[in-house]
């Protein structure tokens, strides 16, 4: 970044490239980069209940298939799913144990909550993905006191799951745990992009292919209910037209596989920065050639070459200073 032609900041990170079969295609940085995969992590977190047929035994939509995988900002559309998936499933928000956080909506709109508005757990991001933790156990008889922790059947299914799409070997995967008390996995950037184009390939992947079907299609035909208004992962499945599956994680984490192509990039900024994130993934997108003409424009917001300040006046510039390389 730069202001008045003279470099403010910089912004390090790396990005991994590779196809379904865990090829590497491309690369900048270090694309094996150790990162814990945060949010971008649910769509593979929701495989155990996908594949045990969940949905389809809970009558949950499509619309509910997205929010298993949903960053969500709390808007009534997602606090609405959230409800219906635990009616579903016979249970209240009282069992879901991701805690409570003020909506993102609010964030996002520069706007803050009235003073007699409450929030429940339904509101948190991630209560989609909790609630479909909530079924797979009522489903299975599994107890719902401890559904978060590391050693119950829940987790351990989920870790199993993960390893087998990101092509590792569960051991392997480093654990943590995430801001909604769930746990959390940290793994090379190319092994979560894997996952991601396999995801992305949905029907045509041999191991997981309807489920990655079923995940893939409630992603980008609900994008709104993965993310939220104003939001990236909006912006971007938009912008692809059904050919990306994206989904961004906390602290400097996006992946975007496309499904024509039989790829993904999974990226990370070290520091976190959302701006250089975008950006940064728009400029992948650029160089690998996924983008015309009418995306550009979609995704020029993101990207945000010029910096504006609050009079509308150009000050500076935004611009990637990486190039992808061939291995």
């Amino acid at each position: 970044m730069t202001r008045g032609g003279t470099l403010e900041n910089q912004h390090f990170g790396s990005v991994a490239v590779v196809n379904t079969r865990g090829q590497l295609r491309a690369f900048a940085g270090d694309p094996h980069w150790l990162t814990f995969t945060r949010s971008t992590l649910k769509a593979l977190q929701a495989l155990p209940f996908v594949q045990a047929g969940g949905p389809r035994h809970f009558g949950f939509t499509q619309d509910h298939v997205a929010l298993l995988c949903a960053s969500h900002s709390g808007e009534p559309m997602h606090v609405q799913a959230a409800q219906e998936m635990l009616e579903r499933a016979g249970q209240t928000y009282k069992v879901l144990r991701c805690g409570c956080h003020v909506p993102y909506h609010f964030e996002i709109s520069g706007t803050a909550p009235g003073p007699h508005e409450s929030f429940d757990e339904r509101y948190n991001n991630c209560s989609g993905k909790h609630a479909g933790f909530v079924a797979w156990c009522v489903q299975h008889g599994h107890s719902l006191a401890n559904y978060e922790a590391p050693d119950h059947p829940l987790q351990q299914a989920i870790r199993r799951d993960v390893a087998r799409a990101v092509g590792m070997d569960a051991n392997d995967l480093k654990l943590g745990i995430d801001g909604c008390s769930a746990p959390n996995y940290a793994m090379p950037l190319s092994k979560l992009a894997t996952g991601y184009a396999r995801l992305a390939n949905g029907a045509q992947d041999g191991e997981f292919g309807e489920s990655f079907a079923q995940l893939g299609a409630a992603m980008t035909a609900r994008p709104d209910l993965v993310s939220g208004t104003g939001r990236n992962d909006l912006a971007f499945m938009q912008a692809g037209g059904g050919d990306w599956v994206t989904k961004v994680g906390a602290d400097g984490v996006q992946v975007v596989g496309s499904k024509s192509r039989g790829e993904a990039f999974a990226l990370k900024i070290i520091d976190a920065n959302k701006p250089a994130l975008f950006a940064a993934s728009i400029e992948v997108m650029e160089q690998l050639g996924w983008l015309d003409d009418a995306q550009r424009a979609a995704l020029k917001p993101w990207r945000a070459q010029a910096i504006i300040n609050a009079r509308g006046i150009p000050v500076g510039e935004r611009r990637a200073a990486f190039t992808l390389q061939t291995p």
